[in-house]
């Protein structure tokens, strides 16, 4: 890999610079996941440095999920997963939930959904129905005062129609953003009567537009109900 990790010079920021240098190799993908580095004393005669500043850049890099560093074995390039950048965004927006991030996810949704729902019409599978119609099913038949079980299948229902696209970057995009829907819809079904009956209502009618392929009526019916969101917003939290 001399070809790859050449000397880069002296300075304050070495580590820094080892790091991108790394980076960069994976990211252009002349080092592949899985691929086993160099050893510590054959990457420091590599890039010219210390060992102190190749191990800061190789802490960096492993908190950061980009290598793994394995006891006894080595220095690994890490296969990152949809489930890597998922978790990351987990972490930022749990840091950052308050009133304001609950108005900024609404029109996220409000931006995005109904093209899922477009998009979820066509590409949907029988499975996908059967599973969707499964979440529907079970809010119905769900204890009223178990409220947390609700939200939770009402979440499920969203992220099944996310994956109902077929397309995984809608997945990694809006997993996290559902991931925080459960406790918005504690405070809703905690201040407003009659909101599950009419959440149901209308993901049934979203529900029937999925079977049918009727992609104009699923992108229709996903805006009714993130209107509603945005009127409950504006009622009962915007106004307080």
């Amino acid at each position: 890999m001399e070809d790859i990790f050449s000397k880069i010079g002296t300075g304050l920021t070495l580590s820094q610079k080892i790091e991108r240098k790394i980076e960069e190799a994976i990211r252009q993908k002349k080092i592949l996941p899985g691929t086993k580095l160099p050893s510590e004393k054959e990457l420091c005669a590599q890039f010219a440095v210390s060992r102190t500043a190749l191990r800061e850049a190789l802490r960096r890099l492993s908190a950061r999920g980009l290598i793994d560093i394995r006891k006894g074995s080595g220095i690994y390039i890490t296969e990152l997963k949809i489930e890597d950048a998922i978790n990351s965004l987990h972490l930022f927006y749990d840091l950052r939930f308050n009133s304001d991030l609950i108005l900024q996810i609404i029109e996220v949704r409000r931006l995005f959904e109904p093209e899922i729902a477009r998009l979820a019409a066509v590409n949907r599978t029988e499975n996908d129905i059967k599973t969707l119609q499964k979440n529907l099913n079970d809010l119905k038949k769900c204890d009223p005062d178990n409220t947390q079980l609700e939200v939770d299948l009402i979440n499920k229902f969203h992220m099944n129609l996310a994956k109902a696209t077929g397309n995984p970057i809608v997945i990694i995009s809006l997993e996290p953003v559902y991931s925080l829907l459960p406790r918005m819809r504690n405070l809703i079904y905690g201040n407003i009567e009659g909101e599950k009956d009419y959440t149901m209502h209308y993901q049934q009618e979203l529900m029937n537009a999925l079977k049918v392929k009727d992609s104009k009526k699923a992108y229709e019916v996903s805006v009714i109900l993130l209107e509603r969101n945005m009127e409950i917003y504006s009622k009962y939290f915007k106004a307080s």
